[in-house]
């Protein structure tokens, strides 16, 4: 199946329990959704990467988060989600949301409209090898 100006129609693509979508190369993405998704287990190479540090890059991703593309209210309740302490909680939250996870690590999202929703492992957790913050020098006046 192709649309009009020659470029495949991704519905002729599709397969039960898929999500598809288009990049804008014109090629067809397939991705199954999984409900065996949690916080991954990962390593920074980044010998900077500090706990201070992944707290500014997660401020600064969530406020301009929304200009990405999707709706407020997904990236409100990916942030809601990812948040929570708890994978019961996290999963209640998404369901809750009409969010599909398509990857086990939760770095790739849908909406029920079909938005991508992309996400940083900084974003859902700290990585195992994280720097503690180096404390503050304290000067006496």
């Amino acid at each position: 199946k192709a649309k009009q100006d020659g470029a495949p129609d991704a519905s002729a693509y599709e397969q039960p329990g898929s999500i598809v979508t288009m990049t804008t190369e014109g090629r067809v993405v397939r991705e199954k959704p999984t409900t065996d998704y949690g916080k991954p287990q990962w390593r920074t190479d980044d010998p900077s990467l500090t706990a201070e540090r992944i707290a500014r890059l997660r401020e600064e991703f969530w406020d301009t988060s929304p200009h990405y593309g999707g709706s407020r209210e997904i990236w409100d309740a990916l942030k809601a989600a990812i948040e929570c302490p708890d994978m019961a909680t996290t999963k209640l939250l998404i369901e809750a949301a009409g969010i599909v996870v398509a990857s086990h690590d939760m770095t790739i999202c849908y909406d029920e409209r079909g938005a991508k929703y992309e996400l940083p492992l900084y974003i859902i957790c700290d990585p195992v090898n994280v720097m503690p913050s180096q404390p503050q020098a304290h000067t006496q006046i």
